[in-house]
């Protein structure tokens, strides 16, 4: 393949790819938000819009989604009864029993600092 054809092909692919790429946020560096910043009332996961309420697929509330160090996510304590479950690149604090999301943080949390 010609050096031309491979710049083209370079090209293509740069653009395209960009294209598709999730929308890059910032987190604000000159004051600590508080964790209520990041509380989000609805988030998507799996195609799937989720809000408040609504319950988690079986998947979310097995033990490979369980998040038992919430701590070092930036996350609160979680309720009796309850635990982190991480969904879409969002955080979401499920009941044990049933799987009803109780609040949602969005995954920039981790990064608070």
């Amino acid at each position: 393949m010609g050096k031309t054809k491979m710049m083209l092909l370079a090209a293509l692919l740069a653009t395209a790819s960009s294209s598709f790429a999730a929308p890059q946020t910032t987190v604000p560096t000159t004051s600590v938000p508080s964790s209520s910043s990041y509380e989000v009332q609805e988030f998507s996961a799996d195609f799937v819009r989720y809000k408040i309420g609504d319950t988690v697929p079986a998947l979310y509330r097995s033990a490979k989604y369980n998040i038992k160090q919430w701590q070092q996510r930036n996350l609160p304590a979680p309720d009796v009864g309850s635990h982190w479950t991480y969904m879409g690149g969002n955080y979401a604090l499920i009941t044990d029993a049933e799987g009803k999301i109780l609040k949602a943080y969005d995954g920039n949390i981790y990064y608070r600092r």
